[in-house]
């Protein structure tokens, strides 16, 4: 794949400029062509010090920028876990972005299937999908679990496999977890660009795994874009078992 960009900075400050220039560049070639811009964000604790640095960056086109989830855990708004909670409390309510433009993953529904549901037909009124089509996101950023997920999509779980709907429940198989809501690999494939970023030497070996191993039973390795530029932004911890890489 030669839109397939794997990068080791050397710190996290770096890897947040870097994704930011990338945030400004996407955001305003969409614009332009489309007049909005369209991010699908992830939740976790990796991506906290970008949406930290992106809150200080007020001249960004907020106001023609559409927000969306990549995942959400089937809790309350007010429940420190949920993703949204967080990603409001760091970024959104830090800058100038309209309300309306902000398109939540609801957990307010009975049950996660149609929490599911909801955030499917959010998608298709946004992006007025015809039959045959899947949303196409500017921008979507991702993380890599330690058992290789990504959003939430899980390793031998169904959801890996649907190749009709948007979005659906993902859970692990482990029954103790959390139910979950996530956009489906046909989305995330169909984006203009994805970048995921992974910190850690914990997270070393399922680096290694995604991106040279090529194990198909590994979610975040079947994230290949038909079209679009993909990147793997890993600081040195992340990046130390990789043979070769570009580093800045």
């Amino acid at each position: 794949m030669n839109n397939k960009k794997i990068i080791i900075f050397k710190t996290i400050d770096n890897i947040a400029d870097f994704v930011i220039a990338q945030w400004k560049t996407i955001s305003e070639k969409a614009i332009k062509e489309k007049k909005c811009f369209t991010v699908a964000l992830s939740g976790g604790k990796t991506p906290v010090f970008l949406y930290k640095k992106l809150s200080h960056k007020r001249t960004l086109p907020w106001n023609k920028t559409h927000v969306f989830l990549t995942d959400e855990r089937y809790v309350p708004y007010e429940d420190e876990e949920n993703n949204l909670h967080m990603i409001n409390n760091i970024l959104l309510t830090r800058v100038s972005i309209p309300k309306e433009n902000v398109h939540p993953i609801s957990t307010s529904e009975v049950t996660p299937l149609e929490s599911a549901e909801r955030y499917e037909e959010d998608l298709i009124s946004f992006f007025r999908i015809a039959e045959t089509r899947f949303p196409n996101f500017d921008l979507i950023l991702l993380g890599i679990g330690e058992d290789g997920h990504t959003a939430s999509l899980f390793p031998e779980t169904p959801s890996l496999k649907d190749t009709r709907h948007f979005a659906v429940t993902g859970t692990t198989k482990d029954k103790t977890k959390m139910d979950r809501i996530t956009i489906t690999l046909p989305v995330i494939n169909k984006a203009e660009n994805i970048i995921f970023l992974v910190t850690g030497g914990n997270k070393a070996k399922i680096v290694k795994d995604v991106i040279q191993g090529k194990n198909i039973l590994l979610p975040a390795a079947l994230v290949k874009p038909e079209k679009g530029n993909l990147f793997f932004l890993l600081d040195e911890s992340a990046g130390a078992l990789l043979k070769s890489s570009k580093q800045l």
